[in-house]
């Protein structure tokens, strides 16, 4: 169906301040709304109360309020603006909980404002705790036992039933505000305390525990004619306990097995229908049981979030620009893929290569904090890669987040030293990924780390794969081309195997450059290369075929900031993104390199070509050498703080 000419004026609810669990995604989700409000001929009116954000700008909105984002702030901007409609769906949990609160109010009736891109009756039952137990119970599938409470008296009354360690979950927050594990009466105190007092309906949800069960995200979309597309699997690399923000994920899912996965789509089809989201995205949580194959719904956002980001970034596909188009009334089979020009929204994604997302975390600046890793979101933002494989895609990750010591270390580890890195790994922190590849590295089996971790086996054995490439390189004491090419295979830096071989890193990289040794750039296209690509949006890796095209005019390379950390923040994207559209203007190819998959800089179309690569030396000289081999490359300029790269 063609898109609504009822409407003439939209307004868009940002997100408001940068916090833990609701960052530089909604940024990204927003601009690309307020882009395609604009593009449809409509008058845009945004509030948002964030000056660091791309979205504030002049030229984005016709009308920019930078004003809190309460009900009774909103409610002034749509007496005065008068909207047909509100979009609040591109904001995060401020923006749904502010739109919640004016339908309450009765301020959207009182000025004939709708409601687009979700209807109340979705985000309630989506948000809904208790609401959305009943519609996972309609549509055969199951939750996780649980009991719904509002006060202390009724939270120690269900853990009679229930019994520790349980899970807590307040109703309608962000980030897993005020969620927890309690393992005893104390812990339940302070924690369903905290939950009934940031969930705005008073409302808590305490489950039954599933820790130790397999984590998968599904990301959808569904339109008003019942198209229902799945855009991306994500599976978490820890177990359940550890909030999807503060994993390592992974996409597409790597252990399931293809009934497994049949069984989550269709559970996930039928929870978006029953739940009536239709005019744009969400994801949905499950569970799997290990030993069982027991499969649980844990939650769903009717809302686009940070995984619709790294989901949008992992694919190519758009999903806050779809979901905007949505909300004005097209269907998913009519809106035009960017990438491939040749097939619609409703071609479902496919992925020919590993992605890999690593949280950074900034516990270094508040030593007293306690690094235990739950289902409250403790990272301060997250680096992003891409490559032919996990291992490769995982430690050009880890070299993206741009903190000492992030790489995986390969020094001997004494035997006696492992039983303790094993106890260590039971509890989940910032180190559990190296305590493990540590404790393979001594000796520990994959069978008592998994037992220990509940991490799959699968992605232990992938540590052990890296432990024993990195054994051969150390084995064949120089490089060589074949120990090259085995090595970047399995995304090791040139600093890695300079340690191994006891090289210096420029030494390692000029040996590599005399044998050819080079990373080719294949391209991200939503479709296996089924169909040619018409944007490039590129990741290295060393492979055969170079995918990136020649190019008449000269090129200039702008340097990202890399993961959002603390002290540099969205500021830095905004100067990222202002430098492309200077540089274009004034007649040139823009090149942005970035690995932060929240970023509008990180967006296909912003630049000429896209990069998504980590902000290291040996990274960025590769792709300097890929410009120049295509055309030419005049400078480089970086438009992020911190050291000079």
């Amino acid at each position: 169906m063609p898109r609504r000419t009822d409407l003439t004026s939209v307004l868009v609810i940002g997100s408001g301040p940068i916090v833990i669990g609701q960052a530089a995604e909604f940024d990204y989700s927003g601009t690309q709304a307020l882009r395609v409000l604009k593009e449809e001929g409509l008058r845009v009116i945004l509030v948002n109360s964030n000056p660091a954000t791309i979205m504030t700008d002049p030229e984005f909105a016709d009308a920019t309020y930078v004003e809190p984002i309460t009900p009774e702030v909103v409610e002034k901007i749509i007496a005065k603006e008068r909207p047909d409609a509100i979009l609040p769906t591109m904001g995060g949990q401020t923006a749904l909980n502010t739109a919640i609160a004016l339908d309450k109010n009765g301020v959207l009736e009182k000025y004939n404002v709708e409601l687009i891109g979700a209807n109340i009756a979705a985000i309630e039952l989506g948000e809904d705790r208790e609401k959305f137990k009943g519609v996972v119970e309609r549509c055969g599938a199951e939750s996780a036992k649980s009991i719904i409470v509002h006060s202390m008296d009724e939270a120690f009354a269900a853990a009679e039933e229930l019994g520790y360690p349980m899970v807590v979950r307040p109703s309608f927050t962000m980030g897993g505000l005020g969620s927890g594990l309690a393992y005893n009466e104390a812990d339940l105190r302070r924690i369903a305390g905290a939950g009934i007092q940031y969930s705005p309906t008073s409302e808590v949800l305490l489950e039954e525990s599933i820790l130790g069960w397999k984590e998968y995200e599904l990301e959808m979309m569904r339109d008003r004619n019942d198209n229902v597309v799945v855009v991306c699997s994500i599976e978490n690399f820890d177990p359940v306990g550890v909030h999807t923000g503060d994993s390592i994920t992974v996409a597409p899912a790597m252990t399931l097995t293809d009934r497994e996965y049949q069984k989550l789509r269709n559970i996930a089809i039928a929870v978006i229908r029953e739940v009536g989201v239709d005019t744009g995205g969400c994801n949905i949580q499950f569970a799997i049981e290990p030993g069982t194959g027991r499969v649980v719904v844990i939650e769903m956002n009717p809302r686009v979030s940070r995984s619709s980001a790294l989901a949008s970034k992992a694919t190519g596909f758009a999903i806050a620009k779809i979901a905007t188009k949505l909300a004005l009334g097209y269907s998913l089979d009519e809106i035009p893929n960017d990438i491939t020009k040749q097939t619609p929204a409703s071609f479902e994604p496919t992925l020919d290569y590993v992605v890999v997302k690593v949280p950074r975390f900034a516990f270094e600046k508040f030593p007293a904090a306690d690094p235990t890793l739950t289902t409250t979101m403790k990272s301060v933002g997250e680096a992003m890669a891409i490559g032919r494989n996990f291992t490769e895609a995982l430690q050009k990750a880890l070299r993206s987040l741009e903190q000492k010591g992030a790489s995986l270390s390969f020094a001997p580890v004494d035997p006696a030293g492992v039983p303790g890195l094993v106890e260590a790994a039971k509890r989940p922190t910032t180190d559990r990924l190296k305590q493990v590849q540590q404790a393979l590295l001594g000796g520990a089996t994959v069978e008592e780390l998994y037992e220990a971790t509940g991490i799959d086996p699968w992605y232990l054995d992938q540590l052990a794969l890296i432990n024993e490439v990195a054994a051969e390189i150390a084995a064949a004491g120089a490089v060589n081309e074949e120990i090259l090419r085995r090595a970047k295979r399995h995304g090791f830096s040139d600093e890695q195997i300079g340690a191994l071989t006891n090289t210096p890193e420029a030494v390692v990289r000029g040996v590599r450059h005399a044998l050819n040794v080079r990373p080719v750039f294949k391209t991200v296209d939503t479709c296996a290369a089924e169909f040619a690509a018409y944007t490039p949006y590129h990741y290295s890796s060393y492979d055969e075929e170079d995918e990136v095209a020649q190019h008449d005019k000269p090129s200039i390379i702008i340097l990202g900031s890399g993961p959002n950390r603390i002290g540099q923040g969205i500021e830095f994207d905004y100067s990222c993104v202002h430098a492309t559209m200077a540089l274009r203007e004034a007649g040139h190819e823009t090149v942005m390199i970035n690995c932060n998959p929240e970023t509008v800089s990180t967006d296909y179309d912003i630049s000429d070509r896209l990069y998504f690569e980590p902000l290291t030396l040996e990274d960025v000289l590769e792709v300097i050498a890929a410009e120049q081999r295509t055309g030419e490359c005049w400078a480089c300029s970086s438009s992020s703080a911190g050291r000079p790269r």
